[in-house]
C-alpha cells in the first residue's frame, strides 16, 4: 500500500449531500460526486491489512484493496480495469450498494470504515469522464443464441458477461425501456435514469438486443423460446408485493410501494401516466408501512411532490443504534440506518401494527393502529391518513404466464428453484436473481446474474472462461 499509516493520519470523510432546502425541491440527485483530490485522500485510509474481509462482505469479489491503493497513487486508469473486471455496473452500485464491504472493514473494528463505495463510484465516473469506457464488442460469436426474460440488475449483468463469451443476446422486458426495478422502483434522487442510459447504450453498441413492451408468456409463448433459443434464463425479479389483508383494505388512496414509485419514476421521466388512476401526494397526510429502504423511498418522494406531511411506520421495534454482539465485526450489523430520506423530515415510528383502515365516501382517511411491545392502556392510537403506501416487501415471483407454462417447480418459498448450476426443472431454461433468490439487493443480482451466466457458458460450449463470481 501507498501511505502505510494513512488511516493514522486521515479521518473519514465523506462527500457533502445537497442542503435538505434545496433537494427536496427536484429529483436530481441528492449525493455530489467527491474530487480526485478527495478520493485519493480517503483511499489512503485503505490499511494493508493481512485478511481484507471488505472481500468477503462484497457479493461480487471486489479488488478493493487494490483498487484503492491505485486511486491513492492516481493510476485511475488501472483502477478502472480492476474494477471493471468484477462488476459490471460500479456508476450504479457506487450510487445504491448499501456498501456491505464497508462494514467488513478491517479498519471498521475500532475506527471509521473506508469510503469504499464513493471510491468505487469515483473511479468510474473518472473513467466516463475521460472516455476510458468504450464498446467493446466480442471480436468472435459463437453461434449459440440465449434469451433473457427480464432488464434488472440480474438480468443486465447476465446479458453482458454472456455478450463477453461471444453469444448472441436477446433481452425480453414487457415494460417501455429496459431497466426494470433500476428505472422503474428507484428514485431519480438515489438514481438519475441518464446514468442508467449511458450504460445501456454501451450494451447495445457491444451487441445486446433488447426488446422492449414484450410480456413473454403472453403475446410470446414459452414453446417459442424454446425452439428458437439455445438457452433461456428468466430474470423478472420477485413481483408479488406482500399485502396488508385488514378491514379497509379495499378503499381507495392505498396503493402499493412499487406502484407508487413507477408512477414517480414516470412523471420525472416525461412519461405520462393514467390520469384516472394518478398516484400523487400533494397537500396529502401520508402514511408509509414499512420501514425498510423502499419505504424511506416513498418517504423522499412524498417530500418532493408537497405532502402535507408524512408518517412511515414498522411492526418490528427500532433497531439499536449501534453495532451489537448479535452481529460481530465482519457480519453486517441490524442498527438503525437513517437514510438521506430520513434526514429530509417526516415521522418516524416502530413497533407498530395496522390493525383497520377506516374512511369516508369510500377514500381513507384514518389507520387504527397498536403498539406492540407496550403493555399500558394507550398502546392503540390512530393515524390520519389521505395516502397510504404499503412498503411490505415482495412475497415471490409472479407464477402465472412464463413459470406456469414451463411447468417450473418452486421452493416453499414460492421462488423458482434450481440445481447449484442455476438450471430450472426445464432442461436448458435457468433462472437468476431476485426470481431464484428471493427479494434481495442490487449487488446480489449482480452477483446471482455473473454466476448464471458463468454456468449457463459452461452448459452451452461444455467449458467457461467466464469468472463464476
Amino acid at each position: 500500500m501507498g501511505e502505510l499509516r494513512g488511516f493514522l493520519k486521515v479521518e473519514r470523510k465523506t462527500t457533502e449531500s445537497r442542503p435538505v432546502c434545496e433537494r427536496i425541491k427536484d429529483f436530481r440527485e441528492v449525493a455530489s460526486l467527491a474530487t480526485c483530490e478527495h478520493s485519493q485522500e480517503q483511499a489512503s485510509r485503505c490499511m494493508d491489512c493481512g485478511t481484507p474481509f471488505c472481500h468477503w462482505g462484497c457479493p461480487i469479489g471486489n479488488y478493493i484493496p487494490e483498487w484503492n491503493d491505485l486511486v491513492f497513487r492516481g493510476q485511475w486508469q488501472r483502477a478502472f480495469q480492476l474494477l471493471a473486471a468484477t462488476n459490471n455496473f460500479p456508476e450504479i452500485t457506487g450510487r445504491i450498494c448499501p456498501a456491505l464491504c464497508e462494514y467488513s472493514c478491517v479498519l471498521g473494528i475500532n475506527d471509521d470504515p473506508v469510503t469504499i463505495r464513493e471510491n468505487e463510484l469515483a473511479i468510474i465516473e473518472y473513467a466516463f469522464q475521460k472516455d476510458l469506457v468504450k464498446p467493446n464488442p466480442p471480436q468472435k460469436r459463437t453461434g449459440r443464441e440465449i434469451a433473457i426474460v427480464g432488464s434488472g440488475p440480474a438480468g443486465l449483468s447476465l446479458a453482458d458477461q454472456l455478450n463477453k463469451a461471444g453469444h448472441l443476446v436477446v433481452v425480453f422486458e414487457k415494460a417501455d425501456k429496459i431497466g426494470g426495478i433500476l428505472r422503474y422502483g428507484t428514485p431519480d434522487f438515489k438514481l438519475e435514469k441518464c446514468v442508467l442510459e449511458r450504460r445501456i447504450s454501451l450494451l447495445k453498441k457491444e451487441g445486446i438486443v433488447f426488446n422492449t413492451s414484450v410480456c413473454v408468456g403472453k403475446e410470446l409463448k414459452a414453446k417459442y423460446l424454446k425452439k428458437e433459443f439455445d438457452a433461456i434464463c428468466l430474470a423478472t425479479g420477485s413481483g408479488v408485493p406482500r399485502d396488508l389483508n385488514i378491514e379497509g383494505r379495499g378503499l381507495l388512496g392505498i396503493h402499493f410501494a412499487m406502484d407508487y414509485l413507477i408512477q414517480a419514476n414516470n412523471k420525472v421521466n416525461g412519461e405520462k401516466n393514467p390520469s384516472d388512476k394518478l398516484i400523487d401526494a400533494k397537500g396529502k397526510r401520508v402514511v408509509v408501512i414499512g420501514g425498510g429502504d423502499t419505504g424511506a423511498d416513498c418517504l423522499g418522494v412524498a417530500h418532493r411532490q408537497g405532502a402535507k406531511c408524512v408518517v412511515q411506520i414498522e411492526l418490528l421495534a427500532k433497531p439499536p443504534e449501534c453495532r451489537t454482539s448479535d452481529y460481530p465485526w465482519p457480519k453486517y450489523p441490524l442498527f438503525c440506518k437513517a437514510t438521506a430520506s430520513h434526514e429530509e423530515g417526516g415521522i418516524r415510528e416502530w413497533s407498530v401494527s395496522t390493525k383497520k383502515f377506516s374512511g369516508e365516501n369510500g377514500q381513507v382517511k384514518k389507520l387504527f393502529c397498536q403498539r406492540v411491545t407496550q403493555e399500558a392502556a394507550d398502546r392503540k392510537f390512530e393515524i390520519e391518513a389521505d395516502l397510504v403506501i404499503l412498503a411490505l416487501g415482495f412475497l415471490h415471483p409472479e407464477h402465472n404466464g412464463l413459470v406456469k407454462d414451463l411447468g417450473l417447480e418452486l421452493d416453499s418459498r414460492g421462488n423458482v428453484k434450481t440445481n447449484e448450476n442455476y438450471m430450472t426443472s426445464a432442461k436448458g431454461v435457468f433462472s437468476a436473481g431476485d426470481m431464484r433468490r428471493g427479494q434481495s439487493l442490487i449487488v446480489w443480482a449482480i452477483s446471482e446474474g455473473r454466476k448464471a451466466a458463468h454456468c449457463i457458458d459452461k452448459y452451452l460450449m461444455g467449458e467457461t472462461y467466464l469468472p463464476k463470481m
